[in-house]
């Protein structure tokens, strides 16, 4: 049995009443109190996903070249890593073999790249798969960039876009992203929304300097946008990083953030990241229970260049289409 303030917290949130003290509480529930917040999260998706369908991605990461000098990032501008690109041929024979699978979805990844050659080359692998097949889906995660280049970018095809906000807390975005401000990434996050992106946005839960106000900030700051995908990741420090000393992110705080993001907002696609079951075993399976209900394959990008897309560590885990089923199965279970 609940003890009674947790019980009123949770009675309080299916009225849709969502105070600061209450998230802040219900974000360390841990134990029962914990699995109540993710039942009710699950029955909130199933309102509005009823037949509990997971969206399955691929994911493509296809240039670790970026001009950011982010501290928690091991591809920042600063990084010593061997630089790639693929090529338009490569893409392509990547996103044909994966449609061929069945897969209706593809992210196309990568540092960030405001050349406008790079974009050139983007629009055009974008224009070709979707010449090729027109029930493609497809989603890109390539940073800020400037509102004629996302416009590009829609008119050669594109779907959605995934620019997390990180932070909403302006001081703590500037540390962690130094070259970058929450100003402008919130501007280039509304361009993307007038262009007509299905846009995507979210946290990072463990930042260093972060606090319990902070990731309750986040999710309130989610409401400013017309998202159609909204998600967190753990912080997991990347070696070679500026932050590659700092301690991991807690699994059960970003777990509840899923579960609190889902009560609040039961109509957006939310993953469960690998970074989840990177910071510890059997997490990914917790947040589709935490209310989740997309996950991502790792197929897309080539053997000899996953090494050098470590985003946060070089031996990060990458979900394999066996894994994902496994534990959607389990979910449905």
């Amino acid at each position: 049995m609940l003890p009674n303030k947790a019980s009123a917290i949770l009675t309080s949130f299916t009225r849709r009443e969502f105070k600061e003290d209450a998230l802040s509480k219900a974000l360390l529930f841990r134990g029962e109190e914990q699995e109540q917040l993710f039942a009710l999260a699950r029955r909130k998706r199933s309102e509005y996903f009823p037949c509990c369908n997971f969206e399955i991605r691929s994911v493509i990461e296809v240039s670790n070249i970026c001009q950011q000098s982010c501290n928690f990032c091991d591809i920042n501008t600063h990084s010593r890593i061997k630089r790639y690109t693929l090529n338009y041929e490569e893409v392509l024979k990547i996103a044909g073999d994966i449609y061929a699978k069945g897969r209706k979805v593809i992210l196309l990844q990568s540092g960030e790249n405001d050349s406008s050659g790079y974009i050139d080359f983007i629009s055009k692998c974008i224009k070709t798969m979707k010449r090729g097949h027109s029930d493609l889906v497809i989603m890109l995660c390539l940073g800020n960039l400037g509102p004629a280049q996302y416009k590009q970018l829609r008119d050669s095809g594109a779907d959605r876009y995934i620019l997390k906000f990180e932070t909403s807390n302006p001081i703590l975005y500037s540390q962690i992203k130094p070259s970058d401000s929450l100003k402008k990434r919130v501007e280039c996050l509304n361009n993307l929304i007038k262009l007509g992106f299905e846009a995507g946005s979210g946290s990072m839960i463990g930042l260093p300097g972060q606090t319990i106000n902070d990731i309750v900030q986040d999710l309130f700051f989610i409401s400013n946008f017309n998202l159609t995908m909204a998600s967190c990741s753990v912080f997991i420090p990347s070696k070679g990083s500026n932050y590659e000393d700092s301690p991991c992110g807690d699994v059960d705080l970003a777990l509840n953030f899923i579960a609190l993001t889902r009560i609040m907002y039961p109509k957006v696609l939310i993953p469960s990241t690998s970074s989840l079951e990177k910071a510890k075993k059997g997490a990914q399976f917790r947040g589709l229970m935490a209310g989740a209900n997309t996950l991502t394959v790792h197929d897309g990008t080539p053997n000899k260049t996953k090494p050098l897309f470590p985003i946060y560590s070089v031996d990060r885990f990458t979900p394999t289409e066996a894994y994902i089923k496994k534990i959607v199965l389990k979910a449905h279970g």
